[in-house]
């Protein structure tokens, strides 16, 4: 006899088992971080000597827990992998009843795997980069609840709860950009992230709004069921409103505006805010909802226009920013530029949306913790211009930053060649006018993407050494540059990871459906892009690589000085928007004194002086009541007479 002993459970039938234990307890990814903000936050400066530790081991942990629930994930066929795990009754009021349940499927776990990895490289960097700040654990504290925030986003079961981590995300994104808020130039950046990101999160707020009033239901599962049968209008409707929640976090014109000024954060804030988070909500967003897109072609067609406007947008301004973070800062929202145009392009693009963003998670937090690693030996200097020469003193941060550039700009082995030429070639599969704009417009941000990355380049480690000679850079110590190399290694690997064998594009197929079949890895796309990349590196190596660098920077054209400005985005927001908004508010209080108040404040003025004439009547004299009795009898007599005539 041959198996298991008669009434003993098979193999196959304890792995089910064990994997549905698994992923039923997968509220410990969120309790994690909530247990370890709780007590940072909580257990006030008794906590100040071994708080860090709390706050690296939780997303590590989280971290853990979504390996071993990836893992049983995979042991299910591909139609089985989702599981909808509700925690509790949140609502229930009548007909509309909301759940607090976490969805484990292929898309959500991605994320986990991209939130809880790179940020826990994030905070064990952060070790090192807050060691001497007096309020390390508030930091950490702060940091956790951004994961959670974001863990509760990706893994929500229903839009009203995904809501409460966006704004969870919003908050914890304010008070991280604000840490330093003894400097008003951070204080200032928190307000505006805050900000802008409310007039986004007004759109996702309408949009839920509209879901309950049309289906009466805001779970996904019961949203894309119905939206099959709701018209035209209200389908472009609800894509709109989610295309501007998504504009809002992930910094996609036009509301943009905030991103570069959050670098007044600390850079592990820029990291995890730019790389692993919360610039990536929108792209889940739109991914996560696109039953409704493929249900909309003109909101399809509008996610598209914005995600090529901005990573040319983001592109440009970074090739005028001499500040290091500030550069990395445009290129951030040109490649979710990337992301949102291949989001746009429906089945033929979702897939390849989240494989740039996974990709970009990991070469971009490189980048960021690089660049924090060089401002850290440079006493906290960020002009590229009093840099130069760093890779002779700096060989470890200069490498893994080279993993990251190469990975960036699209060049063979490295990620972004994998993630983002499929982006290119998609948007010119998409055909017509519309295609071949798109498709260009992808190949030149991946031309001027290898012009200032390329320029970071050399500013910063090549050439002569241009900074003070009291400033004595050397490498990070180990727990700085530990994290660097992992991400330097998912640089250079995660792209080949994901795309061969068209892995992830499998992976997510019940949930995202399946692209057309691909051409292949090297297609003419993908040659041109390289081609571009060839030349847009060409052109920063004779600019800033043959010449040298000034320390001053020089006046520039017109289009260098409007990149500097941001392309004058703060000026045509603070022309549209901030100005009328204050006209606004000064008619509304002129309005409000003048008008509300001035009526009531008129009424009541009338009242008391008519009181005060009435009451002089009643003055005690018995002469005086008699006159008024007598006239009093006059005029009832003068009535009556009057009636009778």
């Amino acid at each position: 006899m041959t198996g298991s002993v008669t009434g003993a459970p098979s193999a196959a039938v304890m792995h089910t088992v064990a994997a549905v234990g698994v992923q039923r307890a997968a509220w410990l990814l969120l309790a994690f971080p909530i247990a370890g903000a709780l007590i940072l936050l909580l257990g006030g400066k008794r906590t100040n000597s071994w708080g860090h530790l709390v706050g690296v081991a939780m997303p590590v942990a989280s971290f853990g827990y979504g390996v071993i629930a990836f893992a049983a994930m995979l042991g299910y066929p591909a139609s089985q992998r989702s599981r909808d795990l509700t925690l509790y009754t949140w609502i229930a009021a009548g007909h509309f009843n909301v759940t607090i349940g976490l969805l484990l499927d292929p898309l959500s776990i991605c994320f986990v795997l991209l939130i809880t990895g790179v940020g826990s490289l994030i905070h064990i960097f952060a070790v090192g980069y807050m060691a001497n700040d007096p309020e390390r654990r508030r930091f950490f504290g702060y940091m956790n609840l951004f994961v959670a925030a974001m863990l509760l986003l990706v893994l929500a079961d229903n839009y009203l709860a995904l809501y409460v981590g966006w704004e969870g995300v919003g908050l914890a994104s304010y008070l991280l950009i604000g840490f330093w808020q003894f400097r008003p130039a951070a204080a200032t950046a928190a307000k505006k992230a805050f900000i802008a990101n409310r007039v986004g999160d007004a759109g996702l707020s309408l949009a839920i709004m509209l879901m309950f009033a049309q289906f009466g239901t805001v779970t996904f599962a019961g949203v894309f069921g119905a939206v099959h049968g709701a018209s035209h209008g209200v389908v472009t409707a609800l894509g709109l409103l989610l295309l501007l929640g998504a504009c809002g976090k992930s910094a996609q014109l036009p509301l943009q505006s905030w991103l570069l000024d959050a670098m007044e954060g600390p850079t592990p804030v820029s990291a995890l805010i730019h790389a692993a988070t919360m610039v990536t909500a929108g792209v889940y967003l739109i991914v996560r909802s696109n039953p409704i897109f493929n249900l909309t072609p003109d909101a399809k067609l509008a996610v598209t226009i914005v995600g090529a406007a901005t990573l040319l947008f983001g592109a440009i301004i970074g090739c005028a920013k001499d500040d290091i973070k500030k550069a990395l800062a445009g290129s951030t929202m040109s490649q979710i530029g990337y992301m949102m145009l291949a989001a746009g392009l429906g089945p033929a693009g979702y897939a390849f949306a989240i494989a740039h963003l996974l990709a970009h998670g990991f070469f971009k937090a490189g980048l960021f913790l690089g660049a924090r690693s060089v401002k850290h030996e440079m006493d906290d200097e960020v002009d590229m211009r009093r840099f130069g020469a760093l890779a002779r003193v700096m060989p470890v941060t200069f490498v893994t930053f080279t993993f990251g550039y190469l990975a960036i700009i699209g060049v063979p082995p490295f990620s972004g060649f994998f993630t983002k030429d499929p982006i290119i070639e998609a948007a010119f599969d998409k055909g017509g006018t519309s295609g071949a704009i798109l498709g260009t417009a992808a190949l030149i941000g991946a031309g001027i993407t290898a012009f200032y990355m390329t320029r970071v380049m050399f500013m910063t480690f090549t050439g002569e050494r241009r900074w003070d000679s009291e400033v004595h850079p050397h490498e990070a110590p180990p727990v700085m540059t530990s994290p660097m190399v992992v991400l330097a290694l998912g640089s250079l690997a995660a792209g080949g990871l994901l795309i061969v064998d068209n892995r992830l594009v499998n992976f997510l197929a019940p949930v995202v459906g399946s692209p057309p079949v691909s051409h292949g890895i090297f297609t003419p796309a993908s040659g041109a892009a390289l081609a571009l990349v060839v030349v847009g590196a060409a052109i920063a190596w004779v600019m800033y690589g043959r010449r040298e660098v000034p320390v001053t920077a020089p006046a520039g054209s017109p289009l260098t000085v409007a990149a500097r400005k941001e392309l004058y985005g703060n000026a045509i927001n603070e022309s549209l928007l901030m100005r009328p908004g204050q006209w606004l508010t000064r008619l509304s209080v002129y309005f409000d004194n003048r008008g509300v108040d001035g009526l009531v404040n008129t009424l009541a003025a009338a009242l008391g002086g008519t009181s005060g004439r009435v009451r002089r009547v009643e003055n005690g004299f018995v002469r005086s009541y008699a006159l008024l009795m007598f006239f009093g009898a006059v005029l009832l007599v003068g009535a009556l007479l009057l009636v009778r005539i």
